[in-house]
């Protein structure tokens, strides 16, 4: 998923949740999705439990928190 397309799903706004990078139109912040699957929970139990959620979004945080770690060896190597 390319940064275009992410910014469809994923806004960093610093009134919204501290500035943390949330699936838009919702307080869920990235990191919330990451750590209900690091727990186990199902893409399926996640959007049963927010039902403003989709599979779409759930993905796009996956690719962000993908893209992100890309970010972070390229500074550090830097």
């Amino acid at each position: 998923m390319g940064i275009e397309e992410l910014s469809k799903y994923i806004v960093i706004d610093q009134g919204i949740r501290f500035g943390k990078p949330c699936i838009i139109s919702t307080r869920i912040t990235v990191g919330d999705i990451l750590q209900w699957l690091s727990e186990g929970i199902t893409i399926s139990e996640i959007i049963d439990d927010y039902p403003s959620l989709q599979e779409i979004h759930i993905k796009a945080a996956l690719s962000f928190a993908a893209r992100r770690e890309e970010i972070v060896k390229v500074i550090v190597a830097a």
